[in-house]
């Protein structure tokens, strides 16, 4: 029986041979295009951070060095708020005359005493509550909400409010005084009842701030050195003087920095203490800061130079400050550490 050759299935063909140049070529370009990944890949290691920061630069560029720099251009020419590109050389001479202004040297002291009177109380204020934060007490998460709802405050709101509480007539701590059987403070126009009431607010919104700073710190100390404080009968005060403290050191050392640069700073709670002449920190300059005197010339009497002066004195001022600061911490660890080498 013959078999018809449409029905046959024939073996299916295998392809064509590829020429040995075109399998050549073919490993060429795959190791070209590996090569090629490889460098991507090493660029994106080696660039890919530099691209990440370069935002923050930019912008640091553009609204923090450049005003910075502009501004210290400034001081050494007079310059009008009428016209501030009109420029005229001047040199040293708006700082050579801060030298010899009372009201310089009057905000300058102010500037320091306000610094002292909101710093000292709320750093010791937040070490207190956040020792108290740090053991279980219960609804502790509440009470950290709590003592951190002073910092979401506005200044606006907050110094508002804390006008309203110093009245001289209808205030409720004079309110209060009077029920002591003592007489009505007169706190705008007082020299040391305005600062502590400025300080007072200060105090109210960065308290909480600074003992959460404090709690993040202290649950990071070993209990092991409780313990061992415990077995050598330590009562929890020498614990925390003795375990806490120095364990707290460069926590301690951050917000002294901190705050004595937003002491310097200070000008939003004063502006608004002194109400519709607030430029002028009170009837005699009493509470006026260098940065609301830096505000008066430069806004109020155009001096646009003299206020960069101002500026840039208190940017030399804080440059003076800290290094001074720091050298005194390192020199007080150092003999702290001679005298109670066991710590």
């Amino acid at each position: 029986m013959t078999v018809s050759p449409s029905t046959t299935s024939s073996p299916p063909s295998a392809p064509p041979a590829q020429p040995e140049g075109d399998a050549d070529r073919e490993r060429l370009r795959a190791e070209r295009g590996a090569a090629r990944s490889s460098r991507r890949s090493r660029r994106d290691v080696r660039w890919s951070p530099y691209a990440f920061v370069a935002p923050f630069f930019l912008f640091f560029t553009a609204f923090g060095l450049f005003p910075m720099l502009y501004t210290g251009w400034a001081s050494l020419h007079v310059v009008s708020l009428h016209d501030p590109t009109a420029m005229e050389w001047t040199g040293l001479h708006n700082y050579t005359r801060l030298l010899q202004d009372e009201f310089f040297w009057n905000a300058l002291r102010n500037t320091f005493t306000l610094g002292l009177l909101s710093t000292v109380p709320q750093l010791l204020t937040a070490l207190a509550l956040a020792h108290l934060l740090n053991y279980r007490l219960r609804g502790s998460t509440f009470f950290r909400v709590v003592i951190l709802t002073p910092y979401a405050t506005s200044v606006a709101a907050a110094t508002l409010v804390f006008v309203l509480l110093f009245g001289r007539d209808y205030g409720m701590v004079n309110w209060a005084l009077g029920l002591a059987g003592i007489e009505a403070v007169d706190w705008q126009n007082g020299t040391w009842s305005s600062q502590v009431a400025i300080a007072s607010i200060v105090i109210w919104r960065w308290t909480g701030y600074n003992a959460l700073l404090y709690l993040a710190a202290m649950q990071t100390v070993p209990h092991e050195l409780y313990e061992a404080a415990a077995l050598d009968g330590a009562s929890r005060l020498r614990q925390f003087f003795h375990v806490t403290v120095p364990a707290l050191r460069p926590t301690i050392l951050f917000t002294v920095i901190v705050s004595s640069i937003g002491a310097t700073q200070l000008f939003g709670e004063p502006l608004l203490f002194g109400g519709a002449g607030g430029q002028k920190g009170g009837a005699s300059h009493q509470f006026q800061t260098l940065g609301l005197y830096m505000y008066e010339q430069g806004w109020f009497n155009f001096q646009l130079g003299r206020a960069a002066a101002i500026a840039w004195s208190m940017f030399l001022l804080l440059l003076v400050i800290i290094p001074l600061g720091l050298a005194t911490a390192r020199a007080a660890r150092k003999n702290r550490g001679e005298t109670t080498a066991w710590l």
